[in-house]
């Protein structure tokens, strides 16, 4: 169990989210679930969290109430290494949702999410920053990204 991990706040979609993700991402699974009891706000017996592995990093899945909504004050960062991963979790994460720019999304859920490619961090931290300017102009023009426009941007002098 990692020493920190993020509690996603639902109101009645918790298992439901928790089955979605594991189905977007490799290497991910549902650790367990707890039940409300007698006495609680919600009905007794019905998901109170949910423990879920994404691709080896854990979360939690509350169902909480409609008191709280997700926001784009926090995200959750998906780091890519190819194109293809960039066009497969863009596609299914934002069905149902809403494309953002720059790589944003906000899933069916209400959660946003960056998809990120791992090329345009490494252009973003080289020391040319003419080039990474280039490759941010770049980026602010798309909603997915393009690694191989982010690339030809950074590239062109």
């Amino acid at each position: 169990m990692q020493k920190i991990s993020p509690c996603l706040w639902f109101d009645g979609q918790a298992e439901e989210a928790a089955h979605f993700y594991v189905t977007v991402f490799k290497n991910s699974r549902i650790v367990h679930k707890t039940r409300y009891v007698e006495g609680l706000p919600r009905p007794a017996g019905t998901v109170m969290t949910v423990q879920f592995i994404l691709d080896g990093e854990e979360f939690l899945a509350l169902n909480g109430g409609p008191q709280f909504k997700f926001s784009p004050a926090l995200s959750l960062v998906a780091y890519c290494d190819t194109q293809q991963e960039v066009d497969t979790l863009w596609r299914k994460l934002s069905e149902g949702g809403q494309e953002g720019q720059c790589g944003w999304l906000t899933d069916k859920y209400g959660v946003s999410w960056q998809v990120v490619p791992r090329a345009l961090i490494e252009m973003l931290t080289k020391t040319d920053a003419a080039a990474s300017q280039r490759a941010i102009a770049a980026m602010l023009k798309m909603k997915k990204l393009d690694i191989t426009a982010l690339q030809r941007a950074y590239a062109d002098k």
